[in-house]
């Protein structure tokens, strides 16, 4: 019983399905048919107008009019290119004045794409020109500080040159003063020398005299007693008074030769000499004589000694002038160069500052000029590449529209 009606209910389903396949056929050619015919009809509307009388009548009468299918209007196209100008964070003007112009009622877009990209290309040299002051700046800036501290420390090189020199001079001064001084303390002394060698000379030749003069009378009186006591021992003289050795008033004996006196006639009886006392008297006008030669010897020898050691001064003072007078000289001469060469440091120095002045003028001037823009470059260059982006973008927005 079941098998039967399983066969029926196929035969059904299938005489169904070859009925809706039939019906699907038939509206599948319709629809072939239908589209056959329109695309006929869209190539001969395509071909009619297309045509090169039907192109230049439609530039006469509907400039820029396309007959392709618009998807947005020219309000849509215009309002999404002046999105697109708003950069993120743009401030520039100009670019209001390309949204103005987009805003306007007659739109020339070709006017409006020119504006978009003289406006990229203004852009562009704007920031070629940061870029170059920027570097400009950062160059003469770095300059500039490097020239500073190299003026900086010749100032004070030259400031030490000044302090050394000055100090130099000073020492030189007080070294001149010094040996000048010394010179004169030395011609005083060699003066006060030779006063003092001419009096000891004179006392020497004084004593010389006087020690000969004391000499030749205790000879006299020496003779006088051997004329009485020792006749054998005596010895004749003539007294002639003359003067003596300078300042003695000595009476000089000269020697008589001649023959010994008569003897005295006789009166008396014979006298006794006291012959051992006169041998006394004259061994001690001998021990006399024997100190006058000793001080004598001791007085030459003293004044042989004064004298080698008053020319041996006298020589090492004149070399000592000699010596002290070239480094005078010399001296005067280093003192000279250090006061040439102080006034040389000086102006110099003045030189040195005035540049460096003049280059903090210039730091200055720099900062003023270059400050901002190395302190905004950053955010300039930023909002530059947002804008021309935002150009780029509204150009291309503008440049697939369809303002027909």
């Amino acid at each position: 019983m079941t098998r039967p009606r399983l066969c029926l209910r196929t035969k059904k389903f299938l005489a169904d399905l070859e009925k809706s396949c039939s019906t699907k056929e038939a509206e599948w050619d319709a629809r072939c048919k239908i589209r056959t015919e329109e695309l006929l009809a869209l190539a001969d509307t395509i071909k009619m107008l297309n045509d090169d009388d039907a192109l230049e009548l439609f530039k006469k009468t509907l400039p820029g009019a396309s007959l392709l299918q618009v998807q947005i209007t020219n309000k849509e196209v215009r309002g999404m290119a002046i999105s697109a100008l708003r950069a993120p964070g743009h401030v520039d003007y100009r670019l209001d004045l390309i949204s103005l112009a987009l805003r306007g009622k007659k739109v020339s877009m070709t006017k409006v794409i020119k504006m978009v990209d003289d406006m990229v290309v203004l852009l562009k040299k704007e920031q070629g020109d940061d870029d170059d002051k920027k570097e400009m700046c950062e160059m003469q800036l770095d300059k500039a500080e490097d020239d500073l501290k190299i003026l900086e420390t010749t100032v004070s090189d030259l400031e030490k040159e000044i302090e050394d020199a000055k100090e130099s001079v000073a020492t030189l001064t007080d070294e001149i003063a010094a040996l000048k001084a010394g010179i004169e303390e030395l011609d005083k002394m060699v003066a006060e020398a030779t006063v003092n060698r001419k009096e000891e000379n004179e006392d020497f030749q004084s004593l010389m005299a006087s020690d000969s003069a004391a000499k030749e009378l205790i000879g006299m009186a020496k003779n006088r007693m051997n004329k009485f006591y020792n006749p054998a021992m005596y010895k004749g003289f003539l007294a002639i008074p003359t003067d003596g050795p300078a300042g003695t008033g000595v009476t000089v004996l000269i020697s008589e030769h001649r023959g010994a006196p008569p003897p005295p006639p006789e009166t008396f009886g014979a006298y006794s000499k006291k012959s051992e006392e006169s041998n006394g008297v004259i061994a001690m006008m001998d021990a006399m004589t024997a100190d006058l030669d000793k001080e004598m010897q001791e007085a030459e020898f003293e004044e042989k000694d004064a004298q080698s050691e008053y020319e041996e001064m006298m020589t090492d003072s004149a070399d000592k002038r000699v010596q002290d007078s070239k480094s005078i000289t010399e001296k005067e001469g280093t003192k000279a160069d250090d006061e040439a060469n102080l006034q040389k440091f000086g102006k110099e120095r003045l030189a040195k500052m005035n540049e460096a002045m003049a280059t903090v003028d210039v730091i200055q001037n720099l900062h003023k000029d270059c400050d901002w823009l190395l302190k905004n470059f950053d955010v300039r260059k930023e909002a530059r590449v947002g804008e021309v982006d935002a150009l780029k973008k509204a150009k291309a927005v503008l440049s697939g529209a369809d303002f027909s």
